[in-house]
Parts: C-alpha cells; structure tokens; sequence
C-alpha cells in the first residue's frame, strides 16, 4: 500500500523548467554564445540538481576561472529575481493539481527540490499549496538525504513510497532509498533511456498506476514496467 508520495518540483508540478533554463542563459550571455551553449547542456542533464553546485561546476569547469563568494552571491540572488515570479505563475503540469488534490488526503505527500529551501516554501504560499504537502525540502540538501529523512521521520517503509521525478537526481535519490521511481518525461527522455522505470508524459494516469499493484511491482528500486503515453 502506497502511504506516502516524494515529488520533485519543477517540470512534474508545475511546468518551469524552461524558465530556469532561460535564466541560466540570461545569468552567463555576456560570456558569449558557446558557453551559454554549455550551461544551458549542463543544465538540462543535470535536472534536479541545485543552481548552487551548477554555478560552482560552471566557473570550474566551464568557464575555468575562481567563483569568489560575492560573484557566487549575486548570482544566487540574480536567478532568484528572474525566476521567482514566473515560477509562481506557471502552470500545473497535466493531471498534478488533480493528484495533490486527491492524494493529499489520504496519504502523505512531500516535495524534494533542489531549489533554494527559503525559495521554494515562499513558491509554495505564494501558489496557495500549503495544505497539499506533509513537508517542502530543498536546496543545500541532497534529495538522497531528503529521502532517506523523510523514510526515518515519518516511519515510512521504502516499498510504501513512490518518488515522481524528471531528472537523474531524482532517480538516483529513490534508487539509493530503494523507493518506486516513475519519470515525468517531457525534454528529458535521453536521460532515462535504457532505465527501467514507469514513464508517463504527464500526472493524468498516475493515480491509475498507484492503485495497481501490478504497474508498481519493482525489484531492487526499479520499476520493471514500460512507458505510459
């Protein structure tokens, strides 16, 4: 029995991958085309994983050139400006304000994200959806960690979870758990190709999938069903 559903925020609640990705964009066009290039592929591989630690990899190993902590900060505090308000108007991504709606009341519902702990529980007022979660968790924590506190917290056993997710960070934090992992799939099909998890294009069948047992056997943390279109 599914007690307790992890989901990830951006690009399987609501629909603001894109806007991030323009940001970084914005943040490092005076570096000239080729680099944008570079953060923008970064980026887009690397889902889930915080704008801290992908500034630092961007100066490293991009640019190759020290981060000093004012830069670090300001570029912290510019992508938070460019993307705060659009986050907040973005649209739910199909199905996800229905399953919150549902879910919510009878089991357990989290948010693990690596956006900005400060950040995303501002979002999540701002967007009315309080009431929706158990507990909101973000960025510096790994979601690795966010899971396996969450399993320690609320006494939750790995085969009474389900993590829904659009990055590697996502897979990879419900794989080390040892927790079901279903992939929202929308630009990022390349990253999951050869996983063998549930893929769904939007939340609309999720509720489905939850509720047979059968689509949600997995051994060892993966799940052995094919795609849902």
């Amino acid at each position: 029995m599914i007690k307790a559903i992890i989901f990830d925020f951006d690009g399987v609640i609501v629909e603001s991958v894109d806007i991030k990705t323009k940001a970084f964009a914005r943040l490092f066009e005076h570096e000239g085309g080729v680099v944008v290039e570079k953060v923008v592929d970064y980026h887009l591989k690397n889902g889930g994983v915080s704008r801290f630690d992908k500034f630092r990899y961007f100066y490293k190993e991009i640019l190759r050139r020290p981060l000093s902590d004012e830069r670090f900060e300001e570029l912290c505090l510019r992508f938070s400006e460019l993307v705060m308000e659009e986050v907040v108007k973005a649209p739910y991504v199909k199905g996800s304000k229905e399953i919150l709606d549902n879910y919510s009341r009878i089991c357990q519902c989290f948010v693990a994200t690596g956006t900005p702990q400060e950040e995303i529980d501002e979002i999540i007022i701002q967007r009315g959806m309080v009431s929706y979660f158990k507990g909101v968790f973000g960025a510096p924590k790994k979601k690795s960690v966010i899971v396996r506190e969450i399993l320690d917290a609320h006494c939750l056993k790995p085969d009474e979870v389900i993590f829904v997710g659009d990055a590697m960070s996502d897979y990879q934090a419900a794989s080390e758990n040892s927790i079901r992992f279903i992939a929202r799939i929308h630009d990022n099909e390349s990253i999951f190709r050869g996983i063998e998890c549930i893929k769904i294009m939007d939340l609309t069948d999720l509720g489905r999938i939850i509720n047979n047992d059968a689509d949600t056997r997995q051994t060892a943390g993966h799940f052995s069903t094919s795609s849902v279109k």
